[in-house]
């Protein structure tokens, strides 16, 4: 399955490559953040706007979930996250003279820069079946053209409602609610493409899906690891964290197949030295790891703990820890003494040497923290990977004390927020219970479809109406051309949305374009709450007047919609909602766990902490009652000869699937997507050179898939390895490679090959 480029909108033929930057931010990383800013919203605009991000009275950024801690500095924003802010407060307006000179196939054929490069969605837009252009269509005709097709359904499961993680939790707990109140569970998030394994295995070893340190914990922490993760990029305020972390004594360590200019040194913009001086180093030790191979090294490294322990017992391991607090133990560590040592440097590409030195940095601290991203969730085996780095901080007891535990570091601003309102396909029975006590009626109990199912739905047309509370589906999904025939198999399609993307151009035979606030509009007099990565809660408030005057927010839709399809509902006050938020958050406080007295709570300056039961008590509600050890067998991902193992990254030009520019300036490119790193051997070995035009060839059982005209660079990636961006390389993960237990596609680890194209004729 080829999938041809969409038109230059943008010339690559200029693409520049340069060598890759040994530090992140600095001046430019300010120069950037103003230029994008001005040129999206002007100047005042931007001084409004910017000074209310992450502040307590302003905005929650609608970029990454990064926490902000008590004291806040007047610029609480990165470089990525005032493009964030740009983009939605933009003042380039999409109206309706717009859809009439593009048809859809004509937007189809536009890339996702261009697309979101022409401003906010000011009305409601409606494609009839057999129309190739959108039209305006008004609220309430659109909320019963919805109403109208769910109803006719055959069951309520074959309706698909998506949900992206920049929703806000009143509005997720409207519609989960809206959607249980329909009578299904289908409720595929972009949590399943990201951090699905990271809850599959805390939830299993510690009880909670969710990580266990706090913003203060980082600080104090004797020892990080950053495994598989590029926070330069996607998380830049984590580097700050970072930064102090260094200066109260932490060491780092940097698990990663590709050098991060982020993790090598930070040039932090808020302080005179990182505008002037050389900055902060923050990794001590950088191990370059293949990917797929973190779980053979923390197998490995605690392998080597346990040989510690046995020369100078009671030295190493935290034993009353052990047996006071954990399950499993014996098991675990008579498995782990058979692993065979071969295997762990294949996997790895790492000698003994380098991983012993890494031990010896876990021996030297008291208190250990494992920070993650999707490096290490979007592997066949990620939930057994994640299992096993908690199998290494349980063994010392770096959980739930101060300085320690697991870090899981979530993308999108509310994606974690969303989870805990209820947005889950799979919603433990406590929760139906709570919802059916409050609401008084008996919500759907069978488990729905995720992300993956959900597509295999729409293709087989077991599923016939998908509704998108925000997010970019098409694009940020695997397999593009497989989503892309399932979309169009839909009868309906509904994206609730601020800006265009190529959800709007790979609809259903109908489709609907519901506009929606951004995080930087104001809602009258109400505001909104989310939850940030670490679990803190806390209000945002919009400051800017609306895009436009047709515009509903995110929880009036869902309640409108609820309103036209339930009629006069005696469960749910659904008009109350609209007009109230904290009618919701009453309603939150009796069914969510850790929300009581939700409305006051939120009123305190910073929002509140959500009670975590590892960290604060050391308790840990899982099957057993304890934290559990876990036996994860080592499989080495071997790949046939000539092939490598690819991974999909993000450029430092984009957020998600939202392209802001062409350039990837920590990684030397610029303007120019469509390339792919290898280290110089691999290309030499396949009688490649850096600078020629390629296509990537993924191999599966079912077929092979192809993404066309890349440009092969040279870059000192692991051996074995090589990256492009997505959403340009989504169309090489196949739909069936995912995770055991989380069912995440497989972005971190696709055997590819790489095919030289030939030059064109004249």
């Amino acid at each position: 399955m080829a999938r041809k480029a969409p038109r230059d909108d943008v010339n690559e033929d200029g693409i520049e490559i340069g060598s890759p930057k040994e530090w992140a931010a600095g001046i430019p990383g300010v120069t950037r953040s103003l230029l994008t800013a001005n040129a999206q919203m002007g100047v005042g605009r931007t001084l409004l706007t910017l000074a209310g991000v992450n502040q307590k009275e302003g905005f929650d950024c609608p970029g990454c979930a990064w926490p902000e801690g008590e004291h806040r500095s007047p610029f609480e924003f990165c470089e990525n996250g005032a493009k964030a802010v740009a983009e939605e407060a933009t003042v380039r307006r999409v109206t309706r003279d717009f859809f009439a000179r593009h048809t859809v196939d004509d937007l189809a054929g536009h890339t996702e820069y261009w697309l979101g490069q022409q401003g906010r969605l000011t009305e409601p837009m409606h494609k009839p079946a057999g129309s190739d252009h959108y039209v305006p269509v008004s609220w309430d005709d659109a909320f019963s053209l919805i109403a109208r097709e769910l109803r006719a359904l055959d069951s309520p499961d074959e309706a698909l409602f998506y949900t992206s993680g920049r929703t806000s939790n009143e509005a997720a707990f409207a519609y989960q609610l809206l959607v249980r109140r329909f009578g299904t569970n289908n409720l595929p998030d972009c949590s399943n493409m990201c951090h699905e394994s990271s809850g599959s295995a805390l939830t299993e070893t510690l009880g909670i899906g969710k990580g266990t340190v706090s913003l203060e914990d980082l600080h104090r922490a004797d020892l990080i690891f950053v495994v598989g993760q590029n926070p330069g990029t996607n998380h830049p305020r984590m580097l700050s964290a970072l930064e102090r972390a260094k200066r109260e004594g932490a060491r780092i360590v940097a698990v990663n197949p590709l050098p991060e200019a982020g993790l090598l040194r930070f040039k932090n913009p808020q302080r005179a030295s990182g505008l002037v001086g050389k900055g902060t180093t923050l990794s001590d030790r950088f191990l370059q790891i293949r990917l797929n191979g973190d779980l053979a090294l923390f197998k490995a490294m605690s392998l080597l703990l346990l040989e510690a322990e046995e020369a100078a017992p009671g030295t190493v391991i935290d034993r009353d820890f052990v047996e006071a607090h954990t399950h499993g133990f014996d098991e675990w560590a008579e498995d782990l003494r058979s692993l065979d040592w071969a295997e762990v440097e294949e996997a790895t590409g790492l000698d003994r040497p380098a991983v012993e030195e890494a031990v010896r940095e876990v021996l030297g601290a008291k208190s250990v923290i494992v920070c993650w991203a999707m490096g290490l969730t979007q592997h066949r085996n990620s939930v057994a990977t994640i299992r096993e780095v908690v199998n290494f901080l349980l063994l010392r007891g770096n959980v739930g004390r101060a300085g320690a535990g697991v870090c899981p570091v979530r993308g999108h601003s509310n994606v974690q927020g969303d989870r805990t309102m209820g947005i889950y396909e799979k919603p433990p029975a406590r929760f139906l219970d709570a919802l059916r006590d409050e609401f008084g009626f008996e919500p759907p109990r069978e488990h729905g479809f995720d992300t993956v199912e959900a597509i295999r739905a729409l293709r087989s047309e077991r599923a016939k109406v998908f509704i998108a509370m925000g997010g970019n589906f098409v694009s940020a999904t695997p397999d593009t051309a497989a989503t892309e025939e399932a979309m169009r198999r839909a009868r309906l399609t509904v994206q609730v949305s601020t800006k265009l993307n190529r959800s709007h151009a790979v609809c259903g035979r109908e489709a609907l374009i519901l506009p929606t606030l951004g995080r930087t509009e104001r809602d009258g007099d109400r505001f909104v709450t989310v939850e940030d990565s670490m679990g803190m809660v806390h209000a945002s408030r919009g400051r800017l007047r609306p895009a436009s005057d047709d515009l509903l927010s995110e929880v009036e839709i869902v309640c409108r919609l609820a309103v036209e399809l339930f009629g006069d509902d005696p469960h749910v006050p659904w008009q109350e909602f609209a007009a109230d938020y904290d009618a919701i958050r009453d309603r939150v406080s009796r069914v969510v766990p850790g929300f009581d007295d939700f409305n006051t709570k939120i009123r305190a300056p910073g929002g509140f902490a959500l009670p975590n039961a590892p960290r604060d008590e050391r308790r840990f509600p899982t099957a057993t009652g304890k934290a559990n050890f876990t036996v994860n067998e080592l499989e080495v991902l071997r790949v046939p000869p000539g092939r490598l193992l690819l991974q999909t990254v993000r450029s430092h030009d984009q957020y998600n699937t939202t392209i802001y520019g062409m350039d990837d300036r920590y990684r030397g490119v610029r303007n120019g997507r469509r390339v792919v790193f290898v280290h110089a051997d691999d290309l030499a070995e396949r009688e490649l050179a850096d600078g020629d035009m390629v296509d990537l060839v993924s191999e599966w059982p079912d077929g092979e898939r192809r993404a066309e005209a890349f440009r092969a660079v040279a870059y000192p990636t692991a051996r074995g390895c090589c990256a492009a961006y997505f959403p340009e390389t989504n169309v090489l993960v196949p739909l069936d490679s995912v995770a055991e237990t989380s069912n995440t596609p497989t972005s971190k680890s696709v055997v590819v090959r790489l095919v030289r194209r030939e030059p064109a004729d004249g």
